[in-house]
């Protein structure tokens, strides 16, 4: 029932844009570690950029582990299942990349997505292998809605708050690996009596 397709046609493209939860799965290089999979669902936090290239919003979260192992070995596969409708699974898998929100190209990038709050990068996959399969085992659930906090909780956090934020928590990945370690430092506190 599964089938490899050359490239992301028109249809493929509708169904990937119309779904409103898709998977994210990454893995660190050797035998060790912990693969990842996150789930990403805010609408719009994912595009088509042409019949082999994909991106999303990678936005700023308690971890940071897609980013560490993009570092390390670039692999990742992105999964979307078909909750509503003809049931149908389709999988990308390739080479992902990332640009911060301090690289240039990040405004570009960042532009095509209409929810940004919050964003610290964008994931660009090349994608190598597109399949997809049946769907079967996939139940039927019906879309509610979008749960507004992420954006709006990083928002009230504001710039340096998010920055101080993925310092904390977004360095390293589970497994020791660098991860979003690109936020500065902030300037120290002027002493009292220094000029």
């Amino acid at each position: 029932m599964g089938k490899v397709h050359e490239r992301i046609d028109d249809r493929m493209r509708t169904f990937l844009l119309a779904q409103h939860v898709f998977f994210v799965a990454t893995a660190p290089s050797g035998d060790g570690g912990h693969v990842n999979v996150s789930p990403k669902g805010i609408d719009g936090s994912f595009v088509v950029l042409d019949d082999r290239t994909v991106a999303y919003l990678d936005l700023t979260a308690s971890g940071a582990e897609t980013i560490a192992h993009l570092r390390e070995n670039g692999r990742i596969t992105v999964m979307f299942c078909a909750f509503q409708g003809p049931p149908n699974i389709v999988r990308l898998h390739g080479r992902g990349r990332f640009v911060t929100l301090y690289d240039e190209g990040f405004a570009e990038l960042a532009a095509l997505f209409p929810e940004t709050r919050g964003a610290r990068a964008v994931v660009v996959v090349d994608v190598e292998r597109v399949s997809d399969s049946c769907g079967y085992g996939v139940p039927l659930m019906e879309h509610v809605g979008e749960r507004d906090l992420l954006p709006p909780y990083m928002e009230r956090k504001g710039e340096q708050g998010q920055a101080a934020y993925r310092r904390q928590k977004n360095r390293t990945s589970i497994d020791g690996l660098p991860a979003f370690d690109f936020d500065p430092e902030p300037d120290p506190e002027p002493q009292p009596g220094s000029v």
